[in-house]
């Protein structure tokens, strides 16, 4: 068996994460909408990658360091994209991790998770876009009278008027257009909407 058929891989290095990513097939090309509703040619499927163990502990640990200095008491991701690299993430810094669950507005805890107050929280997830979730994930934090520290991703793929509230830190950036519908040139052109967000997903 192979490094990519065991899930094993040798410590991995910053500048080969893209490549990694690449290799994984975690970049889908084609006609998408993404969880915030909006469209695009590029999707990141990072869950192609995080199902091999040893890739996703390398990659929790990389993000994992660019935290060294902050204080830190609890990883928190949403269910599903950002659970398994949120449990590498907390895994690497020695961290206790929960994932909040999609409800009718917002995120919330389940399955018998806490935050508790006081408590510092570095929230995690796959991949950022328009920052709904994160946004909505620090209100879940706030709810608890916990502070939200910083927040990790796999892939940054924000637009420019995309602002947050805590310092964010990535494995790679990316620069990807998105489209309202109504202006979509792929819907223009016919192409079929494949929908893999977890919005939106058939």
């Amino acid at each position: 068996m192979n490094e990519i058929s065991t899930g094993v891989t040798q410590h991995l290095h910053p500048e080969e994460v893209a490549d990694r990513l690449r290799e994984m097939d975690a970049l889908l090309q084609g006609h998408f909408q993404l969880s915030s509703g909006l469209h695009s040619d590029r999707y990141f499927q990072c869950a192609r990658a995080l199902q091999y163990p040893g890739l996703a502990k390398e990659l929790g640990r990389l993000l994992a360091e660019q935290f060294d200095e902050l204080e830190i008491d609890l990883v928190v991701s949403p269910a599903v994209g950002g659970v398994i690299i949120g449990h590498e993430v907390a895994r690497a810094l020695g961290r206790r991790h929960v994932f909040a669950e999609r409800a009718e507005s917002g995120f919330r805890l389940r399955r018998g998770f806490e935050i508790r107050k006081a408590e510092t929280a570095l929230l995690v997830d796959d991949v950022l876009t328009r920052g709904t979730s994160t946004k909505e994930l620090m209100q879940l934090v706030s709810e608890h009278e916990a502070r939200p520290s910083g927040l990790g991703v796999i892939v940054d793929r924000r637009e420019p008027d995309v602002e947050l509230d805590v310092p964010v830190a990535s494995l790679i950036r990316v620069e990807v257009k998105t489209y309202r519908p109504e202006e979509c040139p792929l819907c223009k052109e016919g192409m079929v909407l494949d929908s893999p967000g977890s919005r939106h997903a058939r």
